[in-house]
């Protein structure tokens, strides 16, 4: 698979040509309030600083990139999309930028910022209600996304959940970065999944260029992503109803997590006193793991996590105390009491591949453009697998 060079915003680069050469090469800052002296440094990775705001940024712009170079997207074409928010949100940006339609189908899980922000750039929203056998609304909406795609002529389908470029996206550029930016010192890598792109891209870089560095996968409490039983959570952008065709291989994994709603909406309140760091609830879940991590490597090591988005999303719901209560969840912002829980997590399986949930006639079944794309993901060289 061809390679498309994204140099970033350079030093040099005093003007850049358009808001989509401002994606990728975000910054690293270390946490210096939530970890004790004896404990690996925390060191976290804004993705909220892509232009987009958010890790999504990543994937949606190498696709769509690819799409018009294979000439899979033309001038004035359709991008069609199953998301919760912010890849939708993405391809909204890249959609007002690159002058597409774009319609995005979404879930009532989606939050009242994410609608307004998608409406700004343009984009055309459907609102899926119907929940499918897992509980979820992940099926229903691809589903809904591939029907559309073969009505509307000259519309391209990313599909985040089924394309391997998801992945892709993530292993030549955001895992360099991370490692570049985390030095010698990376002891462990936590990485949350729901598409799969980011811990799929990210752990197969690792395990090819840094196999010493401890892969940890996160999941919600209620997904079945790594097995077990499925019922509704509220973690926005974690977890779906089976191992995602981007994770292609568990075994690169050395541990998952599941995490969760009230200990990752802790840890999002909690970061943002201590830190002045608002985020959204699924590095509030990496979070958890990150610091589990940080005690039991110890002083000299660090524990990287991205912030995959901005708090700024969930002002109304994670950081409202009103919203929690709702929910019968704790308004705690204790670093104590988030240390406590901490302390009680342990690994939903150290060897995950044992609890995968593949569904592989899953792609063909929802109508996905990319159902024998499974074996396209290139090798460290680039050149596509045997």
């Amino acid at each position: 698979m061809v390679h498309i060079p994204h140099p970033g915003p350079g030093p040099d680069a005093a003007v850049l040509p358009t808001v989509l050469d401002t994606v990728g090469a975000t910054p690293m800052i270390a946490l210096r309030h939530l970890t004790d002296e004896s404990d690996a440094s925390v060191v976290l990775k804004l993705e909220r600083c892509n232009p987009g705001g958010s890790i999504k940024d990543r994937p949606a712009w190498h696709i769509v990139r690819k799409a018009e170079q294979d000439g899979l997207l033309a001038a004035g074409g359709t991008i069609i999309e199953s998301s919760s928010g912010n890849f939708g949100i993405s391809l909204a940006m890249i959609g007002a930028a690159r002058d597409y339609r774009v319609i995005v189908i979404v879930d009532p899980k989606v939050t009242a910022t994410n609608l307004a922000m998608l409406h700004a750039f343009g984009a055309e929203v459907i609102v899926v209600d119907e929940q499918d056998d897992t509980g979820s609304y992940h099926k229903t909406r691809i589903a809904l996304a591939n029907r559309l795609h073969r009505e509307i002529p000259g519309s391209f389908r990313p599909d985040q959940c089924f394309n391997p470029l998801n992945s892709e996206a993530h292993y030549r550029d955001t895992a360099v970065e991370l490692v570049d930016q985390s030095g010698p010192a990376l002891a462990a890598v936590v990485a949350t999944v729901s598409t799969g792109g980011q811990l799929g891209g990210i752990s197969r870089y690792l395990r090819e260029h840094a196999p010493q560095v401890h892969v940890a996968g996160v999941d919600a409490v209620g997904s079945t992503v790594f097995g077990g039983e499925a019922h509704s959570y509220l973690i926005p952008g974690v977890g779906l109803g089976w191992t995602p065709a981007n994770v292609d291989d568990l075994s690169r994994l050395d541990s998952v997590y599941k995490v969760s709603d009230e200990d990752a909406f802790l840890a999002c309140r909690v970061l943002a006193r201590a830190e002045g760091v608002l985020v959204g609830g699924s590095t509030g879940a990496a979070l958890c793991v990150a610091l589990r991590l940080a005690r039991q490597h110890g002083a000299g090591r660090s524990v990287a996590l991205l912030a995959a988005d901005s708090g700024e999303r969930y002002l109304h719901t994670i950081y409202n105390d009103d919203w929690l209560a709702e929910h019968g969840l704790s308004p705690d912002t204790s670093p104590e009491e988030l240390h406590r829980r901490v302390e009680r997590l342990t690994p939903y399986s150290v060897q995950p591949a044992q609890t995968a949930n593949y569904r592989p006639e899953l792609a063909e079944q929802l109508g996905s453009p990319y159902a024998s794309a499974g074996d396209r993901l290139p090798t460290a060289a680039g050149r596509p697998r045997s």
